[in-house]
């Protein structure tokens, strides 16, 4: 019989050993334990919890186990990151419960001694946890920051060396606050006011954003997709970069403007609302099933002008396509996210290595695709000059049909990195969005 703790745990080994989607794969393992709401929201605070700490975790789990964190079987660690979380960081659960709850799912794991050794790791980080070691910040900096933050040294140096080390701490500060809820208030169909007030009698409280017309933030909403005003097309969710990437754009009614990477659809339907569903907006993504998505959220929404269709941007072999606009948001490493998706942290480096000349190949075959003064834009959800400012500057030198088109961005939204005028550093702590780069051009 499946219970909160059981599905977390299988959820966390799925994540760990597949290295599967965080929000998938806890809805799934939810939805298969059939959890009421009391058990759903359990299982979710401990494998979110787990997966933001692991580092941390691994750390203190390894000061009270005779066997390293390394040489345990995976069920096994997770097993005692949850007990170990549950302890540490939610007060509301009795010690008592977590440990004997974590010696009873050792039990149903192979290998008879797994009880007895969880049982005492567990005693012994009751007895010892006012006690715990942590790094000495002015010996091991980095390794310190690492074990506080639960974020692998080796990217803690990078955003140190990118943005200072005072951002830096404001990024690993932000893994831990919840991030806000932005929507995309389909303006085809009702005004922003006329919203509010509809989410209000689904007892849904909603302000608009005031910088951004459009833009609202939801608060107390439950499961989104069971709202009467989501089903009838009135809004979709999309935070708060993605929007002011699409009013980069400076889409208009009439035009013609493509997506080239597109899935799961928010920019192709920001940008189609923006247009008043009038033009053409082509939205492509490689794969058939996330075209499929695209199709289905502009149905819902009503946005007629979109055509969505499979296309491999980094080599297309249909023929070439002209817009007066081109969107060019590339598969990244998804730095900027890692407050939605914590296991982006867990990511090997070498994993970022051939991103910066996937996103140089995508970008090229976009600037083939550009009217004469047309505008074409960059953006990632990564914190990673590699992947940013190094792809959009590489792109001026090598294309000079194009040059760098100056952002006209809101008051309120400042420069916080070096960079050109034609380029945005987004950050969660300074911003309130997710991490973000934008980088605009325009052709000559």
């Amino acid at each position: 019989m499946k219970n909160a703790r059981t599905a977390a745990h299988g959820a966390l080994l799925q994540v760990d050993v597949n290295a599967g989607y965080s929000n998938i794969v806890i809805d799934k393992a939810i939805k298969e334990a059939n959890l009421d709401q009391r058990d759903a929201s359990l299982a979710s605070a401990i494998f979110y919890g787990v997966l933001e700490r692991r580092i941390t975790l691994d750390y203190i789990i390894g000061q009270f186990s005779r066997i390293p964190v390394k040489q345990m079987t995976p069920d096994i660690l997770e097993i005692l990151r949850m007990a170990c979380y549950q302890i540490l960081y939610m007060e509301k659960i009795p010690h008592s419960a977590a440990v004997n709850e974590a010696v009873n799912m050792a039990k149903l794991t192979k290998g008879g001694k797994s009880p007895g050794f969880v049982n005492g790791v567990l005693r012994g980080l009751l007895r010892g946890k006012e006690q715990i070691k942590m790094p000495n910040e002015k010996k091991e900096p980095l390794r310190a920051l690492s074990i506080m933050y639960s974020c692998p040294q080796w990217l803690i140096q990078l955003w140190q060396e990118a943005y200072g080390k005072e951002h830096t701490l404001g990024i690993l500060k932000s893994f831990f606050d919840k991030p806000p809820l932005y929507a995309r208030v389909n303006t085809t169909k009702i005004t922003t006011e006329q919203l509010i007030e509809r989410l209000k009698k689904e007892n849904v409280s909603a302000k608009a954003v005031s910088w951004l017309p459009g833009a609202i933030e939801l608060e107390q909403t439950g499961s989104v997709a069971h709202l009467k005003a989501y089903e009838e097309g009135f809004f979709h969710i999309q935070d708060i970069s993605s929007q002011l990437c699409c009013s980069v754009l400076e889409p208009k009614p009439g035009q013609t403007i493509a997506d080239l990477c597109a899935a799961p659809g928010g920019k192709t339907f920001t940008t189609a609302e923006q247009m008043e569903n009038q033009g053409r907006l082509l939205s492509f993504d490689k794969y058939k099933g996330k075209v499929g998505l695209i199709r289905q959220g502009a149905n819902r929404l009503g946005l007629s002008i979109v055509e969505a269709s499979v296309r491999d941007s980094s080599n297309p072999k249909e023929e070439l396509l002209f817009a007066d606009s081109v969107l060019c948001d590339a598969p990244c490493a998804g730095l900027g996210i890692i407050r939605r998706k914590p296991e982006i942290r867990y990511k090997p480096q070498e994993e970022l290595k051939d991103l910066p000349s996937v996103q140089r190949s995508i970008l090229k075959e976009a600037a083939k695709q550009v009217k004469p003064g047309g505008t074409l834009v960059y953006s990632t959800c990564s914190l990673n000059p590699a992947e940013n400012g190094a792809v959009a500057d590489w792109f001026l030198k090598e294309y000079s049909g194009f040059q760098a088109k100056p952002l006209k961005l809101p008051a309120n939204i400042k420069q916080v990195v070096d960079t050109s005028d034609n380029q945005i550093t987004l950050l969660p702590h300074i911003h309130g969005t997710d991490g973000f780069f934008i980088a605009v051009f325009v052709k000559t």
